[in-house]
């Protein structure tokens, strides 16, 4: 009696699902990665695809928001208990600075126990020691509150910083009726032509007052003016919301980055597997196993959060990465030379409104005014503390995401 020849599926299913072939351990290795490892690992990062909303993104919230009003009351306590002696330093200002950082504040209504100038002012207090025998920069408050209430944290610090506000005449000249976005850019322009009026900086940073700096604030800065592209750009970008960060973006460098880390990680894996194989794969350095890799790890970055693998590069300033500028937002800005005088001009002469802010007027600038170009930096060097804003509508409980 004859065998029978055994069918076609069955053929296929010896061939290829037994351990030693190399789609059955590709398969096996991408669930075990992405099905189990990850959701594991990553249902509690935030900027992460496997975060879990439902779960943890309440909490979380409440956790940020009452961090930031602790840090806001200690904050007040500090500005309301030192001396004006302690503090001197700051109301001191000498002319053409290396640097001067400007912070545009406006009474925040919702938010006024969060006191976000104030812990502002206190990091930057801390930090602009961290240059050598000089200060980092000179420091200026820049008050565009136009209501009948006073900005009360700007107040508190009249006697630590310089603190600019409109004169009656100018601020009578703004009362007409203009959009919120408008009177934003208005405002801006403001701040940017009255600190090069006062000091004649040789660069200048523009914070708002939620802008929280990191400690490596100034050291970074120091190192991208250093840097020959700072000579012929518009500005710089020091922050870009962590939302956006991902590689799956219209940014076409993110794609090249991404591609190039997939490529990297997939030709180093592939390369110690004959020397370090405890799992007994079969895979080679040949095209098709490159491209699997390439494609694993492009996925894994992906999913993880591009966000987080940007965080290592906060080892050195010389890592920081440098690209072109995206479009979203101005919560800090870095503008070299006299590049403060020219963007006032281009704001002045642009009306805004919503969906034509400030931030997309300046990136539509850096893409058709012919010798303009702007850049960004990565990962941020600011955080960004405000939940609660100046000029829009706000919750009543702001979330993370």
């Amino acid at each position: 009696m004859t065998n029978s020849p055994m069918p076609r599926w069955k053929v296929f299913l010896s061939q290829y699902l037994r351990w030693s072939s190399t789609v059955t351990q590709a398969f096996a290795l991408s669930i075990i990665t992405f099905c189990v490892i990850f959701p594991l690992c990553c249902h509690r990062l935030l900027y992460s695809y496997y975060f879990i909303k439902s779960m943890y993104l309440d909490s979380m919230s409440e956790v940020v928001l009452r961090e930031s009003l602790d840090r806001g009351q200690e904050a007040l306590h500090f500005w309301q208990s030192s001396s004006t002696a302690a503090t001197s330093r700051f109301n001191n200002f000498t002319q053409h600075p290396e640097l001067l950082v400007t912070v545009v504040t406006a009474r925040r209504k919702e938010a006024r126990d969060y006191h976000y100038l104030l812990q502002v002012m206190l990091q930057l207090s801390n930090i602009v020691g961290s240059c050598g025998e000089q200060k980092c920069a000179e420091v200026l408050v820049c008050d565009v509150e136009s209501g009948p209430q006073e900005n009360q944290d700007a107040k508190v610090l009249e006697s630590h910083f310089r603190v600019v506000r409109r004169s009656p005449q100018e601020q009578q000249s703004i009362q007409e009726r203009i959009n919120t976005f408008e009177k934003e850019k208005r405002d801006y322009v403001f701040c940017l032509r009255r600190g090069w009026e006062l000091v004649k900086p040789k660069n200048i940073v523009v914070l708002e007052d939620d802008a929280l700096p990191r400690n490596d604030f100034f050291i970074v800065i120091k190192d991208l003016l250093s840097r020959r592209f700072a000579l012929h750009t518009l500005y710089i970008k020091l922050y870009h919301p962590e939302r956006l960060q991902r590689y799956w973006n219209p940014e076409p460098y993110r794609i090249l980055e991404w591609v190039g880390l997939g490529l990297v990680g997939a030709t180093a894996l592939l390369l110690s597997f004959p020397y370090w194989n405890p799992c007994s794969f079969s895979f080679t350095l040949s095209a098709t196993h490159l491209l699997f890799f390439t494609l694993y790890f492009m996925t894994a970055a992906e999913l993880l959060g591009r966000h987080y693998l940007l965080e290592v590069r906060r080892i050195s300033p010389q890592l920081y990465a440098v690209s072109p500028a995206t479009e979203c937002c101005t919560p800090a800005m870095l503008f070299p030379g006299n590049a403060s005088l020219r963007v006032a001009e281009y704001l002045d002469s642009s009306f805004c409104y919503k969906g034509h802010a400030k931030d997309i007027v300046l990136y539509q600038v850096a893409r058709t005014v012919p010798g303009q170009r702007s850049h960004s930096v990565e990962p941020n060097l600011i955080s960004h503390i405000g939940a609660y804003s100046s000029v829009r509508a706000n919750p009543s409980r702001p979330k993370l995401l």
